[in-house]
């Protein structure tokens, strides 16, 4: 059970129990070999091993995406593609622009391109994520991305989840393979007989899985560890809903935490209540209750002292429960998604409101942001100079460039005045 502590101290101590140290025991390296030099046979025996199903062709038809419509409500179809257009249109307002400029002879800028392609991971295992694949496809797909590929384990019938195989169609990926785990990671990264290799692997994953994304060559979006949510209260807030927003954040896996700063102990009281009474009737009971003793209800003297501890923490979700959560936005430094008001729960994030869910954990929003068109692109600058505009600057070159010691910079620049100097 979820337990109260006065002061922030345990916080931390908890803090640091929640990392993933990927330290790989040699296990998950020696897949990822294997890969690279079997391909597709290792692929098989894998997929057999940890997947117990035998799978002679990973690539998903369009008749398994036709028959996932058939298998799955309009209702949920209807459901992904409201959450896709908010993704969308979130995203799209992200997107930079290349630019021009001219000053004194120079004419710089820069250009902004997709990556060649990008590999998708999707769990399966416990519970599969339909929402993942809008939150992870979509920015790509905005930026112009040629390639989008899923990869995601198949169930014991040998068949990807359903809702995957829509959301899939609905975000416009371009091929999806049934295949998991640290294989699909080294089958991304390496590429075998049935799977091109990819510019860039984004998604989340067991540990198995995050430490192959660290091993493999290819680039990832950030490292990942346990999913997490902090909440933010005082004592007028409601406990109900705190509650339930610590429960859907412990349902998603046993290591995942929920934490909640408050200035009052009432709260706390009242929130302890709400959560054994809603494990009373919730499903995933083993899960919630692992994943509570990793989180906690922590008394602070003060909202100040909450948010000080949030900038610290950096969590991957930060609930806001005041009664002015603007006030407090601009004060918040590290986060990787807001939650702002009571009326805004964790659940809409990975949902509908459109930001990304794809989010840094363990403390890395510090130095990492959400999922976005950002990791899908690049850029590289250009210039043209005229020549009066490099007599402008020959002196600036020249003066730098024997401060360095570099006297063929120099003369590269001034050999283009000889002739005019004769």
């Amino acid at each position: 059970m979820i337990e109260i502590y006065e002061g922030s101290k345990v916080l931390f101590e908890k803090n640091k129990q929640r990392k993933i140290l990927l330290e790989d025991d040699g296990y998950v390296k020696s897949i990822l070999l294997d890969v690279e030099k079997r391909g597709d046979e290792a692929l098989k025996e894998y997929t057999l091993k940890f997947d117990g199903v035998k799978i002679n062709d990973f690539l998903v038809t369009q008749d398994e995406i036709a028959e996932a419509y058939d298998n799955i409500d309009t209702e949920l179809i209807e459901a992904l593609e409201t959450s896709a257009e908010n993704i969308e249109d979130f995203h799209r307002r992200e997107t930079p622009q290349s630019f021009l400029f001219e000053k004194k002879g120079i004419t710089a800028g820069q250009m902004i391109l997709p990556i060649e392609s990008a590999g998708i991971y999707v769990p399966g295992g416990r519970a599969a994520y339909p929402s993942t694949v809008l939150m992870a496809a979509i920015p790509p797909k905005i930026c112009g991305v040629p390639r989008i590929v899923v990869v995601t384990p198949p169930g014991k019938d040998g068949r990807c989840n359903d809702a995957v195989l829509v959301a899939s169609d609905i975000a416009g990926v371009d091929e999806i393979y049934k295949v998991g785990g640290a294989q699909a990671i080294a089958a991304l990264s390496y590429g075998t007989e049935s799977i091109k290799p990819v510019s860039k692997i984004v998604g989340p994953g067991n540990r198995f899985v995050a430490m192959a994304k660290k091993l493999v060559e290819t680039p990832t979006e950030f490292p990942a560890g346990p999913s997490e949510v902090m909440i933010i209260a005082e004592e007028k807030s409601n406990p109900r809903f705190i509650a339930l927003d610590m429960l859907a954040q412990s349902e998603h896996d046993p290591m995942a935490s929920a934490y909640l700063l408050t200035t009052s102990r009432a709260l706390a009281e009242k929130v302890v209540r709400e959560i054994e009474n809603e494990l009373k009737i919730l499903p995933r009971k083993e899960i919630l209750e692992e994943s509570l003793k990793r989180g906690g209800i922590f008394i602070i003297s003060s909202i100040d002292e909450a948010i000080e501890i949030s900038n610290s923490f950096a969590p991957e979700h930060l609930e806001i429960m005041v009664n002015e959560p603007f006030s407090v936005l601009t004060k918040i430094k590290n986060a990787g998604s807001v939650f702002l008001g009571e009326y805004s729960p964790e659940a809409m994030g990975d949902y509908v409101s459109g930001t990304n869910h794809v989010l840094p954990t363990s403390g890395f929003a510090r130095f990492y942001s959400s999922l976005s068109v950002d990791d899908f692109l690049k850029k590289y600058t250009f210039q043209y100079v005229t020549k009066n505009g490099l007599k402008a600057y020959r002196g600036t070159v020249s003066t730098l460039a024997k401060s360095e010691g570099l006297f063929a910079h120099e003369k590269a620049v001034n050999v283009r005045f000889e002739e005019d100097e004769k």
